[in-house]
């Protein structure tokens, strides 16, 4: 099938790639020419595991195509996806600005029957607005085309996207047209040969469908740090607690692990757009403010902990903290509301120097703190550690999982670590004689 897709950011690029990679012939549009050409290239411009090696494939091989012009992108497709941003605007409503121009171009370029999908995650009746849009464009031009407008959310995890594309859980399709759902069906049939993974529902469902997911996870998280913080009042530790819980197959292990709060392009904005929503129907959404204030707060838990333990010591002023982290999560190089941006904030608000070490997402944390002259990013993960008074741990990245604590404590001013992801054994890390402070569970204190 011959497919459009609009935006080449995280959902747009992987969508492409993965209906590329099933025989599809895929046209990507987007407005910034240096990502199209980088693109043309074989350069990917975001990092995700295993999409730049698809995407290069598929280019090479014919089926996978980039430009700037969306009447090239438009010519031969029936299915016209868009997939791009809807940034949090002022006040913390999902900006459309950039679905609604794709809708007036779409309008204003198609030239036969296009079914237009909404991958891009917008609030229930965006549909409405986008199929009124395309209307008047036609309206315009004087052109009776038919066209039908779908919801198709995604569920792509940073990080795991690929594999989540290729083997989804669910296809979640919004529309009340049967030929068009059986259109989308075929489209998907090759990502569900085990089983029919096609949802078909209304499209102002298929639209709530995603922000409930999306807040859903979101709570999960946002209850466990509450929990966590708990236990560390009542001196029990939430690993315990975790594994007691998880063992009910009503709640299970995913998404309760403990830590610095959620982050990312997903969840911070996803929680207040549906926060948003939910106000404008003259609803309170009392559960989704509740996670959004806990996630504010968890976020200052672990510069909190490393504030307090430098009071006695004339504070944080002057001194130097080594921080491996700063992605959102591990295997995405994504730095949007990432935990480590507010711990930094807070740090060097009172003076602290920070020397950070991220694998991959180095060079847009080095964009977001051009500004702040007391951070310094570094290229080698034990390089951070000469000379630091402490060693904060912010992102889960595998080799941050087992390192040389030998290392550590030759390296560091004195052995003292800040884990905001509970990697590590505190018995064991006490053994070796650190002091440590982590989630929802019994800091190791030592006279250092």
């Amino acid at each position: 099938m011959d497919v459009c897709i609009v935006g080449t950011g995280y959902v747009g690029l992987v969508t492409a790639a993965c209906f590329a990679e099933m025989g599809n012939n895929v046209y990507c549009v987007d407005i910034n020419p240096d990502v199209v050409q980088s693109l043309n290239n074989g350069k990917v411009h975001i990092f995700e595991p295993g999409l730049e090696e698809l995407v290069q494939r598929n280019h090479q091989q014919g089926r996978l195509h980039f430009t700037t012009d969306i009447s090239e992108g438009l010519a031969g497709s029936l299915f016209v996806f868009v997939c791009v941003g809807t940034p949090p605007g002022k006040d913390g409503r999902a900006d459309l600005s950039f679905v609604y121009q794709v809708a007036r171009d779409i309008g204003e370029k198609m030239a036969d029957y296009k079914i237009v999908v909404d991958k891009s995650t917008v609030p229930v009746g965006t549909a409405d607005k986008v199929r009124s849009l395309i209307q008047e464009e036609l309206d315009k031009r004087g052109e009776k085309f038919e066209f039908d407008v779908v919801s198709n959310p995604e569920f792509l995890k940073e990080g795991d996207a690929v594999s989540d594309f290729m083997k989804p859980d669910r296809v979640v399709v919004g529309t009340d047209n049967i030929r068009t759902a059986e259109l989308l069906k075929a489209l998907y049939s090759p990502f569900a040969r085990s089983r029919d993974k096609l949802i078909v529902m209304s499209v102002r469902s298929a639209e709530m469908t995603k922000y409930a997911a999306n807040c859903m996870l979101a709570t999960k998280i946002s209850f466990i740090n509450e929990i966590a913080n708990i236990c560390e009042k009542v001196k029990a530790d939430v690993g315990d607690v975790r594994a007691g819980i998880g063992s009910d197959h009503r709640i299970g292990y995913h998404f309760i692990y403990p830590g610095v709060g959620y982050g990312g392009s997903c969840f911070p904005k996803d929680v207040k757009a549906l926060i948003g929503t939910a106000l404008d129907y003259d609803y309170n959404p009392e559960v989704l403010q509740a996670v959004d204030n806990l996630n504010h707060r968890q976020k200052k838990v672990l510069p909190g902990k490393i504030i307090d333990y430098f009071k006695p010591q004339g504070g944080v002023s002057g001194k130097t903290l080594a921080l491996w982290g700063l992605a959102f999560k591990a295997n995405t190089d994504d730095m949007r509301d990432a935990p480590s941006l507010e711990l930094i904030r807070e740090l060097t608000a009172q003076g602290m120097k920070i020397r950070a070490y991220d694998p991959e997402a180095a060079d847009r944390a080095a964009v977001e703190l051009k500004d702040n002259p007391l951070v310094e990013i570094v290229g080698e993960q034990y390089a951070v550690l000469e000379g630091a008074h402490a060693l904060a741990v912010v992102t889960e990245w595998n080799q941050f999982r087992n390192p040389d604590f030998a290392r550590i404590k030759k390296e560091l001013k004195s052995p003292l670590i800040f884990d905001g992801r509970n990697l590590y054994s505190p018995r064991e890390v006490a053994d070796m004689g650190f002091a440590y402070f982590c989630i929802g569970r019994c800091p190791v204190e030592k006279k250092l």
